[in-house]
């Protein structure tokens, strides 16, 4: 037990230091995929190619998250960079 509460207390110091990422919009963003195609989705907010990484990261921590699409259509992406289930929306911004 004591191990589980010491690393939930390092988990939390952790998250502390952490740059929380700029919200880009509070709303999701339809984009037409690939079926197969790799994306790098931006996860620092900054980017001008919303949801999609430019660079803009450049000089922070984050990096792009690089994801293959499993289907081709329309993909709702998250903007706020706050999803449970990036790069997709899950309806967080609702809450922000």
């Amino acid at each position: 037990m004591a191990q589980v509460q010491f690393a939930v207390r390092r988990i939390a110091v952790i998250l502390n230091f952490m740059e929380e990422p700029k919200i880009a919009a509070k709303k999701s963003i339809p984009v037409e995929v690939e079926e197969g195609k790799k994306y790098f989705f931006c996860s620092c907010g900054s980017s001008q190619n919303q949801p999609f990484c430019d660079g803009a990261h450049s000089g922070t921590e984050f990096n792009p998250i690089a994801f293959t699409a499993e289907k081709s259509g329309i993909a709702y992406f998250c903007q706020c960079k706050r999803s449970g289930k990036v790069p997709y929306c899950d309806g967080t911004h609702n809450s922000l």
